[in-house]
């Protein structure tokens, strides 16, 4: 939403440092969210459904910087990152700096999930392993960091392996235009191991270096404004957002507002899950009490909102949304397979539909009917039912009595807390339950027209491929539509009888059909 300059029209005397947004990127598996839990003394990459990251997680640390850096103080020193917190964020101990990480997935379908949390970043971390190299994630992430504009440092991990090749890394980044201190080039970067926590002090001083020389400042008395990281809803809380917060200060009990979405701050959480009263940049935080989800990647003004723009929001949000198709559509050879999508965050919604658009289908194609975040309902399962559709739940619940419904109605759910089994699986089933497309065992182009005054018309023509068979019937195709059916009465090679007629061959026909055959039409026998 609009704003007026003066609230970003800010006196330099009134500006304060604020802690990085670092975002880390990277391709699946190569240690991002192992690097973070090394950093955060936590276990995040254990509980995720595979071990992959499948949402955007924000979390921040206090960092002490150790007197001498060894990798006997890495440990200890990172230990009093996570037990610093509370709700008064400004007790830490002296000499300590803050850091906001966002973690990002690097399964290919959550390509806007990474984008969005570049775009929030003051600068990133690009992990890349050095028993693997670059990967397409990884030439993904750099692109989006070029895109973007973002700052960035690399990160080699896993340089524990027996096979770790840093050099060949080197090498590999070379190659798409990624220059390192030292090779060349100016980008910062630090070989760690996520795993024996080797370089993880020197990665953390080094991402505090280069925050310092980008200037980050806010004003504590600019209007609080920061970027929709992603939004859910709670069956009992009803809708949270969490945010990075950017500028000002974000206070409980204000109105806050999207582009789409706005409300009050009914309830402030920290990172940690704990209730607060304000909120300092550059914290994540958790709001309840919008109206209306709000977008991921857009940007939230709280405080003193204009009530003409919540009005405009309001009016937005009353709009009709574009009628779809509401039965399963057969057109020749192609069905049109209807689609329920529900997730739990409009991010994992997003990647969802993105991961489905790409599997292969031949002769099918997807009809997203609806796309909703929350839990699968009776009301999914009746329009489900009414057009013939699949539902498909990621990290969802299906409600109990949603159940004994679709159980009912025979409706098809397909559900599953890894986003790219869900392609898998619907491939599978699809494949189980759509008609086959039927062989073509012989085709023939229609050469020559003899005698049509019967419906017995004598025709000559060649055998495209596969062969034509005596006494079967024929679909007729002309201009690739379908236009009528046939049976071959018999069949002439080399002007005598025959049996059966292989590709290549001329030859023949006594073609018995209502459909009266022109020259260049097509005989199809299929299985």
């Amino acid at each position: 939403m609009r704003q007026k300059k003066a609230n970003a029209e800010i006196q330099s005397s009134k500006l304060l440092p604020r802690p990085p947004v670092v975002v880390v990127l990277g391709h699946v598996d190569h240690g991002k969210t192992t690097l973070l839990d090394k950093i955060r003394k936590t276990n995040v990459a254990a509980k995720e459904a595979g071990e992959i990251t499948q949402l955007i997680g924000a979390y921040e640390i206090i960092y002490t910087p150790p007197q001498t850096n060894t990798n006997k103080n890495a440990d200890k020193q990172l230990d009093t990152s996570v037990n610093q917190h509370n709700n008064q964020r400004e007790s830490a101990p002296a000499g300590s700096k803050r850091i906001t990480f966002i973690d990002t997935p690097g399964h290919e379908a959550f390509n806007k999930m990474r984008e969005h949390g570049a775009r929030v970043a003051d600068l990133a971390i690009l992990v890349v392993a050095a028993d693997e190299g670059l990967k397409p994630q990884t030439k993904e992430s750099i692109e989006i960091l070029n895109k973007t504009q973002t700052p960035f440092i690399v990160a080699i991990n896993k340089i524990d392996k027996p096979t770790a090749n840093i050099n060949k890394v080197i090498n590999d980044l070379t190659e798409q235009g990624v220059l390192l201190e030292k090779y060349g080039g100016q980008i910062p970067w630090q070989t760690v191991s996520a795993k024996t926590g080797e370089g993880i002090n020197e990665l953390l001083e080094l991402i505090l270096l280069v925050a310092e020389m980008e200037n980050l400042t806010y004003s504590p008395d600019s209007q609080a404004n920061g970027i929709i990281i992603e939004s859910k809803l709670d069956p009992k809380r009803g809708i949270s957002a969490s945010v990075i917060l950017k500028n000002g200060i974000l206070r409980q009990g204000e109105l806050i507002a999207t582009e789409s979405a706005f409300g009050k701050i009914k309830i402030l959480e920290n990172f940690l899950g704990q209730k607060v009263d304000s909120l300092s940049p550059s914290a994540p935080a958790l709001i309840l009490g919008f109206e209306t989800m709000p977008k991921v990647g857009e940007e939230f003004f709280a405080g003193k909102i204009n009530l003409a723009e919540i009005q405009i929001i309001k009016e937005k949000g009353r709009e009709k949304p574009e009628v779809k198709p509401t039965i399963l559509e057969t057109n020749q050879s192609k069905n049109y397979i209807n689609l329920i999508l529900k997730a739990d965050t409009i991010g994992s919604l997003e990647a969802l539909k993105n991961v489905l658009s790409s599997i292969s289908l031949k002769d099918n194609q997807l009809n997203f009917l609806e796309e909703e975040v929350g839990d699968i309902t009776d009301n999914d399962i009746k329009l489900a039912q009414a057009t013939n559709a699949i539902i498909i739940g990621f990290r969802t619940k299906t409600q109990k009595s949603a159940e004994k419904l679709a159980k009912i109605y025979s409706v098809k759910i397909i559900s599953s807390e890894i986003i790219y089994e869900l392609g898998k699986i619907l491939e599978e089933t699809l494949a189980l339950t759509l008609p086959k497309a039927p062989e073509i065992l012989g085709k023939l182009e229609v050469l020559a027209v003899f005698n049509q005054k019967t419906k017995k018309q004598i025709i000559g023509g060649k055998v495209l491929s596969g062969a034509l068979k005596k006494n079967v019937q024929t679909k007729i195709m002309r201009n690739e539509k379908e236009i009528g059916f046939g049976k071959i009465i018999n069949l002439q090679l080399q002007k005598k009888d025959a049996t059966e007629v292989e590709s290549g061959n001329e030859c023949g026909l006594l073609f018995e059909s209502d459909t009266k055959i022109n020259v260049g039409d097509i005989l199809i026998y299929e299985a």
